[in-house]
């Protein structure tokens, strides 16, 4: 343990925490400093100046990455009958119905990265929003994950689609890619969602939107970055 935290020391010893730096710098830092012995995950942290608990002032969208995410996403679909069985072929990860709202409701778990679910299936998922809000799972129609064709849902998610939306304090956190891409294929990425979040910018926030941005990779340190 002596020697990770070692190793941890000397990897946070290569960022300058005061300082902002730019996109590129900020990337071939993150790649620098991912030394896992597995493909390490990078994210993203975006720190937005709005009101969380203002409704009007939610951030959330759907954004296709460019380069993908380099991890297949577990696809939960709540649904019944035909759209269940469509949702089923099309490659989700776990299909049900109201049973598997009552099972997540006791176990108080969910064994996905996104949930969607068909307008029926809405009223039952009410009683499970403590569970999925939080996590900032719970399926809508804004970001295209309650909808009449899940199976379509499913598989554009599987293609690299993925929704986004701030969490409790404002911030909105993402898996942007892996350690192995290159730095042009991040960077794409970034451009992307920097694009998709200031697009969905809510009307009633005030003052700075995108209050700092935070690049790091799985174990690694976190990088403060600006983009122009």
């Amino acid at each position: 343990m002596a020697h990770a935290s070692k190793r941890k020391k000397a990897l946070d010893a290569l960022v300058d925490k005061a300082k902002t730096y730019s996109l590129d710098e900020a990337l071939a830092l993150v790649k620098q400093t991912s030394t896992t012995k597995f493909d390490a995950g990078v994210e993203l942290h975006i720190r937005l100046g709005v009101d969380p608990k203002q409704a009007d002032q939610t951030v959330r969208g759907t954004i296709k990455l460019p380069e993908g995410t380099g991890k297949q996403k577990k696809i939960v679909v709540f649904a019944e009958g035909k759209a269940a069985d469509d949702a089923q072929k099309a490659g989700a990860f776990k299909v049900g119905g109201q049973e598997l709202v009552k099972e997540i409701a006791a176990t108080k778990k969910f064994a996905g990265d996104v949930a969607v679910a068909t307008p029926e299936m809405m009223r039952h998922i009410g009683t499970i929003a403590k569970i999925l809000g939080p996590k900032g799972l719970m399926p809508n129609p804004k970001n295209e994950t309650v909808t009449p064709d899940v199976a379509k849902a499913v598989k554009e998610l599987s293609g690299g689609k993925i929704p986004f939306r701030n969490d409790d304090s404002g911030n909105i956190h993402m898996l942007i890619g892996k350690a192995s891409f290159s730095e042009e294929q991040l960077k794409r990425n970034i451009t992307a969602i920097i694009e998709s979040v200031r697009r969905v910018k809510p009307a009633s926030s005030k003052g700075t939107y995108l209050v700092s941005i935070h690049l790091s990779s799985s174990m690694g340190p976190s990088i403060r970055f600006s983009v122009s």
